[in-house]
């Protein structure tokens, strides 16, 4: 598995959404997405790739793009 399908699956698991729904994904535009949901959806993410996010990547990421953007500039994460 990629580490692009890895990081999809995270999000379609955490908030119960297809990867056609997830590529596209900004912060609050679902209501799991709130921000509990996003709590989870970092956990997720640090279990995931086996790293932790400092504060502020966790408040930067707020949207899928965003997500990859930031996991590949500051934890070396290739997608």
């Amino acid at each position: 598995m990629t580490n692009y399908e890895k990081y999809l699956n995270v999000f379609e698991e955490t908030f119960s959404i297809t990867a056609e729904e997830a590529e596209h994904l900004e912060y609050q535009a679902i209501p799991a997405w709130d921000s509990v949901g996003h709590m989870g959806l970092i956990a997720a993410i640090e279990d995931c790739f086996d790293i932790m996010m400092d504060t502020d990547d966790i408040i930067d990421l707020s949207s899928f793009e965003k997500g990859k953007e930031i996991l590949g500039k500051n934890y070396g994460i290739e997608f």
